[in-house]
Order: structure tokens, then C-alpha cells, then sequence
């Protein structure tokens, strides 16, 4: 085969990568599906459960959208906010299912190295006309190699969470507390139920996936009394971690924040914060202790379970021979660091954006979906649609295609340092708009997503407001 007849390669099969098979063959490209688990959306499923507050008007692309519709598939109820096992059976396995798309996904899959054909990454001469070689192990352990013309990774971040320890790495005795630690967003009332009733859990972390945690912990205290709750983060300001509230776009979302506020308020979870772990050690009457400094003095805290929802970073391990362009702290793509910096941007305030900025030094290799965010925290799953159809634009030779931008959402909803009818939990909030970007904060709290922000960049279309692919439950606690 020339490189021009290879396929392209797509490393993940859940929302992000099917749809990115969808707009290659919307363009006469010949997709080929990567998928470590045993069934599309491996990731998604683990988090079924949870319920997004993204409406199904923004969890379908478009274009796969119009596939299905094509086979007779009827799109849910736009304003209805489906849960990852919704978003699963109702969408991405009726896609998967389609003649059109089936014989391109490979299960059981996972892609362990990318790489040219006969290249290390330090060659440059002849390195764009190479193909690229993936080396694949089947759940036997068999390991083959393929080639492609061209890589999207859109292999996501799931596998890959947060530690607890607030500089980065795991605390002192976390990987030997493991047993006793969970970590995203556990079935505190389903699955789950048994090891966190009459228990006391801290939850560590300050984004939606901690509000999650927190809400369902609540609501099992209700029926097990015994049931304790602590809340761990690393956030100056408690109130940062209820966002907009009634004021936000996204009225599920806003729901979130309201409900976390009121156990604070009524005393249903202590919180700790600022709080950063150094270390977790075996209990006394508890399993574990946790360790660490409580705004400024030394403090500690005895607990029998710890639920660690303080984000995902991008596992690029299977990327050593690619040349990446890395953001030096965010590891995303470089040309989107400045958009979705945290330190700046504390909500989906990311303007849409396509081949261009996801490029790297790699000719014809693109991060997608969440993975193409790094460290950051504001991924959205609509955002991830346009990316994907603007990299298949682009490796189609439609620069025009590419360059477009076609992603409309709602507003994003409000600054958190909106005016409060209620005392503030701690302190009043100080600006949102962070320093220059040259200037980075120290200490960002990292978590599946951010508060609502008032730093929007200036841009002529309305801003991303929309959860992506982890969304949070908002039933009533």
C-alpha cells in the first residue's frame, strides 16, 4: 500500500473517536478504530451512573447524528440530560452498530506505541512521508503491528486520575492506602453502597466530580445515620466550588452547586479547605489518616475511605517516538495552552478551535477529545465534536473545512464572584481574572471541572458552556 491508501488510525472508541470515524468517512478517508476495552465506550461505562447536565441537544455530533437518523434512529429528547449509560445505549451503541461504521472498530485493542516506520523520533529526513506504525495488543496478549497514513488519539484521560497529594504526586502511603481509595466518581448509592454506609469518607477535591461524590454521600447519610463526610481541596475560597448557581446556563449544573452549598451550610459535610495532603498513613480506629497542612498549620484527619476526584492528566507514555508539541504545563497541545489554562480560565469559557491549534510537530498526528486537554479541566464534549470534524477536514485536504468554525452552545453562565443573598461560607471572592498567563498560580485546584468564570476571551461566537463526556448527577440529595 502507498501511505495515501493506508487508513487513518483512531485511538479510542467513545464519543469523541466514533465520531471521528464518522467525519473521516463523511470524507472518503477509511477510519481505522482502536478500543482497548471489550465494547465501544469502555471509559463511559464505568462512569454509567452518573447523569451529565449537558442536554442531549449538545451530546450528539452532528454528523453521526445524521447517520443514524438515516437508519431510522430517533434523537432523544434535545433538553433531557442523559447519564453515561443513557449517553451509551441510546447513542454511541446504535453508531457503532451501523453497517457503515462497524467494520472499522476493532475490540479489544489497545494501541501500547505509535511510531514512523523505521524511525525513532530523532530522524527528520523523509519522517513526513513515512507511515505511521502502531503496534497493537489483543486481550491475549498477542501484540501486532499496523499501519496508518494518520493518528487521532482520542483515547481520553480516564485511566489516568489525579493523585491525592497536593504537589502533584501521590501522598506518602497513597499507593499503599489503595484498597481503601476510589477514585472519580464512585456508585456511593448503588454498587457501591456497602463500603461507604456508616462509614466516614473524605471526598478530596474541588470540581463537579467532588460536588457528585459529596451529594450522594449525603443522601446515604440519610438512610445510615452513621455515615461521615469529609470534604478535602485545595480551593482558598470554599464558595469557588459552587459556581454560578442559579445564575448559570446550565440549570443542572447550577443545581449541582446549590445543593453542595446547602450541606455545607447545614453542616451535613465538614470541610477542610485550603487543605493539602502529604500524606496518608494507616488509622488507629480508622483505616487511614490523612495528613497534611490545613491553611497553614499542621492537621489531620481519621477516615475509613477516601474518594479521590481530583481530575486526569494525559498518559503519553505510548507517545515516546512521536514529536509532540506539549503545553510545559498543561501537556496539551501547545497551540490551545493559552485558550483553557486554568489559571485563567475557570469554566468552559474555551473558544472553539480546530486542526490549527491541536497541530503538533508530527505531521498528520492530532490529540482529540478530552486527552487534548492535558491537566486542564474544562474539556467539553461538544468542543471535542468540532475538533474531530475539523482534523478530518483537514487530513481530507478541505483547509476551508477546517478552518471554520461551527460550534454554537449557550452561554456559560456567571462569574463566581456574583453577589450572594446568603453569608458566604468563607471570605467574600476576590476578582476571577487570574494574572498573565507568564505568571502562572500556584496550586490550581484540578478536577473534571471548573467553576463558572468571567474571563471569556473575546471571540464573535457565543462560548462553550456544555459538560462533556463526565457529567454529574443532579438528583435531589
Amino acid at each position: 500500500m502507498t501511505t495515501s491508501r493506508l487508513p487513518v488510525a483512531v485511538i479510542g472508541a467513545g464519543p469523541v473517536g466514533l465520531a471521528a470515524a464518522v467525519h473521516l468517512l463523511a470524507h472518503g478517508e477509511i477510519p481505522i478504530v482502536f478500543e482497548a476495552g471489550p465494547q465501544v465506550a469502555s471509559s463511559v461505562r464505568e462512569w454509567g451512573h452518573v447523569r451529565m447536565f449537558t442536554p442531549w441537544e449538545y451530546c450528539v455530533d452532528r454528523e453521526a447524528g445524521a447517520l443514524l437518523q438515516a437508519a431510522g434512529w430517533q434523537h432523544p429528547p434535545a433538553d433531557r440530560t442523559p447519564t453515561g449509560a443513557e449517553l451509551v445505549a441510546e447513542y454511541l451503541e446504535p453508531l457503532a452498530a451501523l453497517p457503515a461504521l462497524a467494520p472499522h472498530i476493532r475490540l479489544g485493542a489497545r494501541v501500547v506505541a505509535v511510531t514512523r516506520r523505521g524511525a525513532d523520533k530523532v530522524r527528520t529526513a523523509g519522517r513526513a512521508d513515512l507511515p505511521f506504525v502502531l503496534r497493537v495488543a489483543a486481550a491475549d496478549g498477542t501484540v501486532r503491528s499496523v499501519e496508518a497514513r494518520a493518528v487521532i488519539d482520542a483515547s481520553g484521560t480516564w485511566t489516568a486520575p489525579n493523585p491525592a497529594g497536593a504537589d502533584g504526586l501521590p501522598a506518602l502511603g497513597e499507593e499503599a492506602a489503595a484498597p481503601h481509595i476510589a477514585t472519580g466518581i464512585p456508585d456511593v448509592l448503588g454498587s457501591d453502597r456497602a463500603r461507604y454506609a456508616g462509614r466516614a469518607t473524605a471526598v478530596v477535591g474541588g470540581g463537579h466530580s467532588a460536588l457528585n461524590a459529596l451529594i450522594d454521600l449525603a443522601q446515604l447519610r440519610e438512610a445510615v445515620p452513621g455515615t461521615r463526610i469529609h470534604w478535602i481541596m485545595r480551593k482558598e475560597r470554599i464558595e469557588a466550588a459552587f459556581g454560578g448557581e442559579d445564575l448559570d446556563g446550565l440549570p443542572a449544573r447550577g443545581a449541582l452547586g446549590s445543593q453542595a452549598r446547602a450541606l455545607v451550610e447545614d453542616g451535613a459535610v465538614e470541610v477542610l479547605s485550603p487543605f493539602r495532603i502529604a500524606s496518608i498513613r494507616p488509622g488507629d480506629e480508622t483505616a487511614l489518616r490523612i495528613v497534611g497542612d490545613h491553611d497553614g498549620r499542621p492537621a489531620s484527619v481519621a477516615v475509613d475511605e477516601v474518594i479521590v476526584a481530583t481530575g486526569f492528566r494525559p498518559d503519553l507514555s505510548m507517545l515516546r517516538e512521536i514529536r509532540l508539541s506539549l503545553d510545559p504545563w498543561l501537556e496539551c497541545a501547545a497551540g490551545i495552552g493559552p485558550l483553557i489554562d486554568p489559571n485563567l480560565h475557570s469554566c468552559g469559557t474555551v473558544r472553539p478551535h480546530g486542526a490549527r491549534e491541536l497541530a503538533h510537530a508530527e505531521p498528520d498526528f492530532f490529540i482529540a477529545g478530552m486527552k487534548s486537554y492535558g491537566r486542564a479541566p474544562t474539556f467539553l464534549l461538544a468542543t471535542g465534536h468540532e475538533q474531530v470534524r475539523s482534523i478530518a477536514a483537514a487530513l481530507a485536504g478541505d483547509d476551508a473545512a477546517a478552518a471554520r468554525v461551527e460550534l454554537v452552545l449557550p452561554e456559560t453562565g456567571v462569574c463566581n464572584t456574583r453577589p450572594s443573598t446568603r453569608a458566604p461560607v468563607q471570605a467574600a471572592a476576590s476578582p476571577c481574572c487570574g494574572p498573565a498567563r507568564a505568571e502562572p498560580v500556584p496550586e490550581v485546584e484540578t478536577a473534571l471541572e471548573p467553576a463558572a468564570s468571567c474571563c471569556a476571551p473575546a471571540v464573535a461566537v457565543p462560548q462553550p458552556a456544555v459538560q462533556g463526556c463526565c457529567g454529574s448527577r443532579v438528583e435531589a440529595a
